[in-house]
């Protein structure tokens, strides 16, 4: 069974193709626009690894990533945070992301992250 990766992101092109990659490599991909349904989709799709955009419109990533690390259903799934932000490292890590990663990013370091996030080759 393929690993479940909920990705929300207000940017539709990056959105679509990390979609796009992570669906060729074999995840099973939500994607998501609006990160007010982020907690509503997990309880509903049960991802394996969350990945949220930091700046987002209505609710931040960090906001939302606080707000998963207080809820016990949904404490324990791995987030990793993406951002174009300079100091956007220090605040996803503080508001409990498991890791960040910069825009524009690599690809294939992407994926490498996300497969060690998962723990598979």
């Amino acid at each position: 069974m393929a690993n479940k990766i909920l990705i929300c992101d207000d940017d539709e092109g990056i959105l679509d193709m990390l979609e796009v990659i992570f669906s060729y490599e074999g995840f099973d991909v939500t994607a998501e626009t609006n990160s007010l349904k982020v907690h509503e989709l997990i309880l509903a799709e049960a991802p394996d690894l969350v990945i949220i955009d930091l700046w987002m419109p209505v609710i931040s990533g960090d906001q939302v990533v606080r707000a998963l690390r207080e809820d016990p259903q949904t404490a324990h799934i791995p987030i990793m945070v993406i951002s174009a932000s300079n100091d956007g490292r220090q605040i996803a890590l503080e508001a409990g992301a498991d890791d960040f990663q910069a825009k524009p990013f690599d690809i294939d370091k992407l994926v490498a992250k996300i497969h060690d996030m998962l723990s598979i080759a």
